[in-house]
C-alpha cells in the first residue's frame, strides 16, 4: 500500500512522464518535416497538412477526454489516451503513402488533445489547496522540455533518420502506460464525486448554468488568444529568425531558450499563484509577452535575441499557466475535466489560427514587425479576461480534493 504522503509526488510525477513526451511529439513532426518530405515526395502545401492534421486532432481529443475523464474516471481514460498517441506515433513511423500518414498524425494528436486536460485535473485534485498551482505547473512544465528535447534532437542531425523519432514517441508512451496501471492513483475527489452528479445536470448546464457562463466564456476567450500568440511563436518563430539573417543553428538556440524560459515560466508562475500574487502573475505574463515580441522583432543581435527568445517563452507558456491552473478552480468536481477539455479545445482552435493568421500577414508583406504588432490586440483582450477570471475562483475547493486512494 502507498504511503498517503507519496500519492501526490506519484500522481504528478507520472503525469509528468506524460506532459513531457506530449511535449517531444508536438515538435516532432516538425524536426522530421524535410526528410518526410523527401520521403513521401510531399510539396508545401502538402506537408502543411501534416502539421494541420496532428493540431485538427487536439481539438476534439481534448473535449472527448475531458468529458470520458468526468464518467469513466481520470487513470483509465488518461492510460487510453497514452496507448492511443503511443501507437499512432508508431503509426506514423510505418506510414507507407501520404493518405496513412494524415491518418496517422490526426490519431495521435486525438490521443495527445485527450490527455492534457485530465493531466490538469488530476494534478490539480491530487495537490493540497495551497500548492494547486505549483502542482499544475510542475506537470505543465513537461509540455516545453519536452519541446526543447524535441529541439536538442534535430540539431543533433538525429532527425535525419526520421522515422526514429517517432518511435521514441511510440514505444516510450506505451511503456509509460504500463506504469499509470501500476501505479497511477485514482483521483479521491472524482472517487467521492459520484453519488453527487444528477441525471438532469448536463454537461451544457454545469458550463453554462448561472454563475457559471461569465467564468467559461472569460476562460474560453483568455486560452484563444493565448494559444494563438503562442503557435504562432511556435510555428514561426525559426523561419522568422532565419529571414532576418541569422543561421539555422542559431534560431535552434532561440527555440531551445524559449521552450526552457517556458518551462522555467510554469514553474515560477505556479509558486506566484499559490503565494497569493496570481494578478501579478498575470500582469508580468502579458506584459511580458508584448516586450519580447517587441525584442524578437527589432533585437539587433544575437545576444540579445536569445534573451528575447527566452523572455518571450518564460510569459508565453507562463499565461497559457496560468489560465490552466485557474481553469480547474472554476468548475465542481463532477464537471472538471470536462471544464478543463472545453477550454483546451477552444485554446486549440487559436493554436490553429496563430500559424494561418501569421501566414496571411506575411504573405502580405507586413513583415515581421507588422506581424508582431498585429498579435498585440489579442495578448490585451486575453489580459483582461484572465484579469476578470482572478475573482471567479471556487470560493470553497472541495475538503479532500488533496488527497489520494491507492488504485
Amino acid at each position: 500500500m502507498t504511503n498517503p504522503l507519496q500519492r501526490p509526488v506519484l500522481t504528478i510525477g507520472l503525469c509528468f512522464i506524460v506532459a513531457l513526451l506530449e511535449g517531444l511529439d508536438l515538435q516532432a513532426t516538425g524536426i522530421a518535416a524535410p526528410h518526410m518530405a523527401k520521403d513521401f515526395g510531399l510539396n508545401a502545401a502538402m506537408l502543411g497538412w501534416v502539421f494541420s492534421a496532428g493540431l485538427i486532432g487536439l481539438l476534439p481529443g481534448a473535449f472527448i477526454g475531458g468529458y470520458l475523464a468526468d464518467r469513466m474516471g481520470r487513470k483509465w481514460i488518461l492510460t487510453v489516451a497514452v496507448v492511443l498517441f503511443g501507437l499512432f506515433s508508431l503509426g506514423t513511423a510505418h506510414a507507407w503513402d501520404y493518405s496513412s500518414l494524415l491518418v496517422a498524425r490526426l490519431m495521435t494528436g486525438l490521443g495527445l488533445g485527450a490527455a492534457l486536460p485530465i493531466l490538469i485535473a488530476l494534478t490539480s485534485e491530487a495537490a493540497p489547496e495551497r500548492l494547486r498551482s505549483t502542482a499544475v505547473s510542475l506537470t505543465y512544465c513537461g509540455v516545453p522540455l519536452g519541446g526543447a528535447l524535441a529541439s536538442l534532437i534535430g540539431m543533433s542531425g538525429l532527425g535525419e533518420g526520421w522515422r526514429a523519432v517517432f518511435y521514441v514517441g511510440g514505444i516510450a508512451p506505451i511503456a509509460v502506460a504500463f506504469a499509470l496501471v501500476a501505479w497511477l492513483p485514482e483521483s479521491q475527489a472524482y472517487r467521492t464525486r459520484g453519488t453527487a452528479v444528477t441525471a438532469g445536470n448536463s454537461t451544457v448546464a454545469q458550463l453554462f448554468g448561472p454563475g457559471q457562463a461569465s467564468r467559461t466564456l472569460l476562460l474560453w476567450l483568455a486560452c484563444f488568444f493565448t494559444l494563438t500568440v503562442l503557435y504562432m511563436l511556435l510555428n514561426w518563430l525559426p523561419s522568422l529568425l532565419m529571414g532576418k539573417g541569422f543561421t539555422r543553428p542559431q534560431a535552434g538556440t532561440v527555440q531551445i531558450l524559449f521552450n526552457l524560459g517556458g518551462a522555467a515560466g510554469s514553474f515560477l508562475t505556479g509558486r506566484m499563484m499559490d503565494r497569493g500574487h496570481a494578478g501579478r502573475a498575470v500582469c508580468i505574463a502579458y506584459a511580458g509577452m508584448l516586450v519580447a515580441l517587441a525584442g524578437l522583432g527589432l533585437s539587433p543581435s544575437f545576444g540579445l535575441l536569445v534573451l528575447a527568445g527566452f523572455v518571450a517563452g518564460y510569459c508565453a507558456i507562463g499565461g497559457q499557466l496560468v489560465l490552466y491552473a485557474l481553469a480547474p478552480t472554476l468548475y465542481p468536481t463532477q464537471v472538471r475535466a470536462t471544464g478543463v477539455g472545453a477550454s483546451v479545445a477552444v485554446g486549440r482552435l487559436g493554436s490553429m489560427a496563430g500559424p494561418l493568421a501569421a501566414g496571411q500577414i506575411l504573405a502580405a508583406g507586413a513583415g515581421v514587425g507588422g506581424l508582431l504588432l498585429a498579435a498585440s490586440p489579442g495578448l490585451v483582450v486575453a489580459a483582461a479576461a484572465a484579469m476578470a477570471l482572478l475573482g471567479r475562483r471556487a470560493p470553497k475547493p472541495e475538503a479532500n480534493a488533496s488527497q489520494e486512494v491507492a488504485s
